[in-house]
Order: C-alpha cells, then structure tokens, then sequence
C-alpha cells in the first residue's frame, strides 16, 4: 500500500527529539555524569535487548500471511520506528554531551550547572530546585533543565543575591536562600 493511504508521515520518521525541547543554537548539550550514564543504559538497552526482540516478533508475524491485517505485524513495525527513532535521538544527544563534573563547585556560594538552589519569593515561600540537563531534569523532582527561565535566572547568582524571574502573570522577585552541589 503506497504511503499517501496511511496515517503515517516523512515527519513521524524524520522527528527524532522525541518530545525534548531542542538545545539552543550555539549552546553545547550539558550533562551530569549520572545523567549522561543513564542515556547511555537507555541506548544500550533499546539496541542490545529490546530492538532484537522486537525485530523476532515482527519476522515472525510476516511469516503468519496477510500483513495488512495482522496486528502483531502492524504493530511490531510502528514500535520498531519508535525504537529506531528513540536510538538515532539517544546517538545524537549522546555525541554532542558536555560531560560536567557538578562537584568541583562543591562548597561555592554561586549557581552553576548542577546546583540545587534553595530560594525564597517575597511571600517568603520556599522553594528548592536542580539545574540540570535538557535529557535528565524531571520536573517532578524539583529538577530543572538549564535552559529553563528560572534556572537562567539564578545561573551565576550568589546566596542571598535576589534575581527577577519574568513569569505570565509579571515579574518576581526570588532571594536566593542556599546553593549546594554534590561531594
């Protein structure tokens, strides 16, 4: 069947940031070391158990007849251009990687990449993040990417310095409480 009488599109198999924001231009790809193991675990994982897995079934189910109507088949090969597409994402992110040593600042009072910064707003609410990379920071953590406004607002700010953070509902102002990094 040709491509035009199907859902898929050049852009699902061309679209490889897999829903990470892109890293800005002339910027390099910052990353732990922690962080940038963990990518590396991921990769190994998808090219050395999961795509061959994957590739068993999906010859398998071409060998049980009609392949337009057989799921495993149909399905195996749409989660094969996800894996493929997480594996080329992984490589690229991977090779541009900026490997920083978060500890060399441990016992400094600035924020850099990898501080976990404790901060305060005028309401005296306080709050703690950690900058890290666009590829390892969960939000749900009180991890932050560094290209996020708040962390581009405390980069290079000391303890007790305040910063402005231009948020939609206007301008904030955080008193930076403590600065930590990892022994």
């Amino acid at each position: 069947m040709s491509k035009a009488f199907t859902k898929e599109t050049d852009a699902d198999e061309d679209d490889d940031l897999g829903g990470a924001p892109p890293i800005p231009a002339g910027s390099k790809n910052y990353i732990t070391r922690a962080g940038y193991e963990r990518l590396q675990l991921e990769l190994k994982v998808l090219v050395d158990d999961e795509r061959p897995k994957v590739v068993e079934a999906v010859h398998w189910a071409a060998k049980n007849g009609d392949r337009s109507e057989n799921g495993d088949y149909l399905y195996g090969k749409k989660r094969l251009r996800e894996i493929d597409r997480r594996i080329r994402f992984l490589t690229k992110r991977l090779e541009i990687a900026e490997v920083v040593d978060t500890s060399k600042h441990h016992g400094e009072t600035q924020v850099f990449f990898g501080a976990t910064v404790t901060y305060a707003d005028v309401q005296g609410n306080e709050k703690t993040i950690t900058i890290l990379g666009i590829d390892e920071a969960e939000s749900a953590q009180g991890q932050v990417s560094w290209i996020a406004p708040i962390a581009r607002a405390f980069l290079k700010s000391r303890e007790g310095d305040e910063v402005r953070l231009q948020t939609p509902a206007g301008q904030q102002t955080l008193e930076v409480i403590r600065v930590q990094y990892p022994k």
